[in-house]
């Protein structure tokens, strides 16, 4: 399984690290994990996320 940095994950989604950092404080967006000090986030749960949006659900429900 790979796992993406903030950074990347900012980059696949053409925003700043600060506002995926944000998501992740409010809940929203696609669930990192926290192994050590760094949050990772698989690349499943970003397909997962982007599904979802695909079809439709509400953004704000995805990260639950």
């Amino acid at each position: 399984m790979r796992y993406l940095t903030t950074a990347e994950v900012a980059e696949r989604y053409r925003t700043a690290e600060s506002t995926v950092r944000y998501w992740r404080q409010i809940e929203k967006g696609p669930r990192g994990i926290k192994i050590g000090k760094r949050v990772l986030y698989p690349e499943a749960e970003l397909l997962r996320y982007e599904r979802a949006l695909i079809e439709g659900r509400d953004e704000w429900d995805l990260a639950s």
